[in-house]
């Protein structure tokens, strides 16, 4: 079989897999790893993508469905194709899960919404599966739910060690995983529509700083949800903070611990690749602008090897962002540009940073979301270029494992 013979395939297979991207068909295969890269139908996968964890919230009431319609038009115009967002909402007054157990149907609608509004647009998904914090419910809630059933619990961080906590837990992940979307008719774990899923945003076990606490957990719960869905990506949410396993990192770290190990929870089996958050000034806010560009700089800098030389495993730089309510927005557009210049280079270079997901995307019409980190896209035109720059980048960055039979 001749070299042309098989340039003449792969150029075939190129444009039909194309086509496909350009129809806004999202879902033609699961993503996967392949050493420090993303694949996704045969080719290594290049991200550019945004946060928006009201989604569900918002698609859960009909009227309001047109916002999350707005911003999967609006992100994919700009080339965007990840979304991070939350599949959780635990007690309180807007909530997925009422009580343990039992569920909010008009909620659970609204995440079916999202999955195949960004099935539409040619977007894939990670869904965070709990919080760290009491927005939205998070561990806080749990605690509450043991408390209530007969449970001796002393801090939200039992969450992380109550056996009745954590069956809470894998309750809720085994139904938010099977649910059979009532848009698509196919359930969570069947539907590549969806990039990963998410343990927890941002975990922290701060009365535990060896890490022991979060080790154990995380290694539990990898194993849960690897056992109810072998198909799916799947990663920790965590913000990149080092920890005991290789204590001369904590260097990089902005000042303090948070009983998380970046090396040790990403070496889990069952953890598909690694997060980083990336936050300098609510990290270090005493400091001036070009110390945080210069922390920004190294953090990224030590994840990248760790992930190219220990881990071999992708880096997502899930979330970052800064705020315009303490800054201008041309100092945003600086951090825009260092993170996205550090990720294009990784990828570029064929190293782990494959992809980044700003924090975060509102569309006209939701002020009252407004965190100062949030970018409405037709109000930041600036910051709406250099999105779609990086954009056409990593797009650019997308070619097929076996491009080498397309060369002369």
């Amino acid at each position: 079989m001749g070299k042309q013979y098989l340039r003449t395939l792969a150029f075939i297979f190129l444009a039909i897999s194309q086509s496909a991207v350009t129809n806004g068909d999202a879902s033609r295969s699961f993503a996967k790893t392949n050493g420090t890269q993303f694949v996704i139908n045969g080719q290594h996968f290049y991200a550019n993508g945004f946060n928006a964890y009201w989604f569900m919230q918002m698609a859960s009431d009909i009227a309001d469905r047109t916002k999350v319609s707005s911003a999967f038009l609006q992100a994919s115009l700009h080339g965007m194709n990840l979304a991070r967002t939350w599949a959780f909402s635990d007690g309180g007054s807007r909530p997925l899960q009422i009580s343990p157990g039992v569920y909010n149907e008009a909620m659970f609608k609204g995440l079916d919404f999202t999955v195949a509004e960004a099935k539409k647009h040619g977007v894939y998904l990670i869904l965070s599966l709990s919080n760290n914090y009491n927005d939205f419910g998070g561990k806080n809630q749990y605690v509450q739910w043991a408390r209530q059933s007969g449970e001796n619990l002393n801090s939200d961080d039992d969450f992380f060690r109550s056996d009745l906590a954590k069956a809470f837990y894998k309750n809720n992940v085994k139904a938010v995983i099977s649910r059979v979307n009532t848009f698509t008719g196919l359930a969570y774990k069947d539907d590549p529509t969806i990039f990963a899923w998410e343990l927890i945003n941002e975990p922290r076990c701060p009365s535990d700083l060896s890490g022991r606490t979060l080790q154990a957990w995380m290694s539990e719960m990898a194993a849960y949800v690897k056992s109810i869905d072998a198909n799916h990506l799947l990663e920790v949410g965590m913000e990149g903070f080092y920890g005991e396993s290789w204590p001369e990192k904590k260097a990089f770290n902005p000042g303090y611990e948070v009983g998380t190990d970046f090396i040790a929870n990403h070496q889990i089996p069952g953890i598909d690749f690694a997060t980083i958050h990336a936050y300098p000034d609510q990290w270090s806010p005493g400091s001036g602008e070009l110390e945080q560009q210069a922390f920004l700089r190294s953090w990224i800098a030590s994840h990248v090897q760790d992930c190219a030389r220990v881990l071999r495993k992708p880096l997502l730089i899930a979330e970052f962002g800064k705020s315009t309510r303490s800054a201008s927005a041309t100092q945003r557009d600086v951090l825009f540009n260092a993170v996205y210049d550090a990720v294009f280079s990784s990828a570029l270079a064929g190293g782990p940073a494959s992809a980044a997901a700003f924090w975060h995307l509102l569309v006209e019409g939701m002020e009252g979301f407004a965190d100062g980190y949030e970018v409405v896209l037709s109000q930041s035109p600036s910051t709406a270029g250099i999105i779609s720059q990086q954009s056409r980048r990593m797009a650019g960055l997308n070619k097929p494992i076996y491009a080498e039979l397309l060369t002369p």
